[in-house]
């Protein structure tokens, strides 16, 4: 049988065991179809099953989630965790809480953050969580007594040894901070670094809100600089207006690009002069508002409902939403509006059809598992921290971060280059990733 033929085998033997998961099917796929060259020059990683073995997660928990709402009314959620695998360290991954969030969705970002957090360089494994609660709508009151009550369960799985959960779509600091404060009253310990995303009057660290659209920033622009470019002059396109959006645009714009476009599920906006970072933050983070409310600070500016931010050129696009938001339409028209590349803020947000387009049409393609790789790699940060009882300064952290993205990069750009597909990043990341995970395996035996 030939290493295609054994892929094709392990996936189908995935799909047979988890049915229904289709967003854990496709990033087992993308992996799957990268590693082969990996496993031909180390047949021992098939001899040791480890393919099968890191397809499979160590622990999946499920669990339920009664709370009270300000009416008095009792509702129940579901809540996940599932942790991948701690070969390279304890379980780390975000809490997403949104309505789409099922076991499917919390296996596939955990498999995802498991070679994220290899392509760090830092010791920590692969995890993810959530539940199908909506915090949108909901008062501060009710968002606290889910939390607590989601918390009451997660406890006894998480430690800053064991899992250490950090935040995601949904949950922020308002979130996290309810969080840790349950861990807390429960556990009678104040374990600073079993929760990461913490504010910083209690164990946070700078640059944690800021480092996930930082860190994709930082990718895109080591992207530029390898064919001797940067993002000076750029027009640039960024989906989505929650905290990797924003901190995506605030640091284009401090490296000279010009965010002309952002979005959320309503719709997008369009300011030609570029988005102004203070008025969005007024409208998404302080006021909660639709993104259409930003137009009304900058008359100037349009708002269009319903329809795709891709529509608008730019010469770099940001996709910082949600999984599979850009599709192969999307990715062409792209390409006729000459776009030079796409860089993922957010977690698998282009479909693979999307991604055959980039490749067809020349469009450099950074995948979300090394470029959105910033937001986990100062959650380790943070954790150092926490661990040393130290604080660091903005200027500092920032510093880490950057040079993190910068060693990312390198590696999937060498990574690459050594298995004879130059510039093709995914096929980079997935294949060191893998490599990293799968010596760790090989030398803790088979557990």
């Amino acid at each position: 049988m030939t290493t295609q033929e054994k892929l094709e085998s392990i996936f189908a033997a995935v799909v047979q065991r988890n049915p229904g998961e289709a967003e854990f099917h496709q990033a087992v796929r993308e992996v799957l179809d990268s590693v082969g060259p990996a496993l031909e020059k180390h047949p021992e990683y098939a001899d040791a099953k480890i393919i099968e073995r890191i397809c499979e997660p160590e622990r999946q928990i499920i669990f339920r989630v009664p709370w009270e709402d300000d009416r008095g009314e009792v509702h129940i959620n579901r809540g996940f965790r599932v942790e991948f695998n701690s070969a390279l360290g304890p379980y780390k991954g975000g809490l997403r809480f949104h309505p789409s969030v099922y076991l499917g969705i919390v296996k596939f970002l955990g498999f995802e953050q498991l070679f994220k957090n290899a392509l760090t360089g830092m010791p920590i494994g692969g995890g993810k969580g959530g539940s199908d609660f909506d915090p949108r709508g909901r008062s501060d009151r009710e968002v606290m007594r889910f939390c607590q009550s989601f918390m009451t369960e997660l406890y006894r799985h998480i430690g800053e040894y064991t899992d250490v959960p950090a935040g995601d779509i949904g949950v922020g600091a308002r979130e996290i901070g309810y969080l840790f404060g349950q861990y807390k009253r429960i556990t009678n310990r104040y374990e600073s670094g079993v929760l990461t995303g913490k504010g910083l009057a209690y164990g946070g660290a700078q640059v944690r809100r800021e480092a996930t659209g930082y860190g994709a920033v930082f990718f895109a622009q080591e992207m530029l600089r390898v064919t001797g470019d940067d993002l000076d002059g750029k027009r640039v396109v960024v989906s989505g207006s929650g905290n990797v959006a924003t901190y995506a645009i605030e640091k284009v714009h401090q490296l000279g690009g010009t965010v002309v476009a952002c979005s959320d599920s309503s719709g997008f906006i369009h300011d030609d002069k570029g988005i102004d970072v203070e008025v969005l933050k007024e409208v998404k983070q302080v006021r909660r508002e639709r993104i259409a409310a930003y137009v009304q600070h900058r008359p100037h500016a349009s708002f269009t409902a319903g329809q795709s931010v891709w529509q608008v050129p730019c010469h770099v696009a940001l996709p910082s939403a949600t999984q599979n938001e850009l599709d192969a339409t999307d990715a062409a028209t792209l390409a006729a509006g000459g776009c030079l590349l796409v860089v993922e803020g957010a977690n698998m947000p282009a479909t693979p059809r999307a991604i055959r387009v980039f490749a067809e049409t020349g469009v450099r393609f950074g995948p979300g598992k090394a470029a959105n790789a910033g937001g986990v790699a100062a959650s380790a940060l943070e954790m150092q921290q926490n661990a040393s009882r130290d604080s660091w300064t903005f200027a500092y952290s920032e510093q880490r971060l950057r040079d993190i993205m910068r060693d990312i990069h390198d590696r999937c750009y060498a990574t690459a280059d050594e298995y004879g597909m130059p510039g093709n990043y995914a096929a980079g990341a997935n294949i060191d990733g893998f490599r990293s995970v799968a010596e760790a395996m090989l030398a803790h035996g088979l557990i």
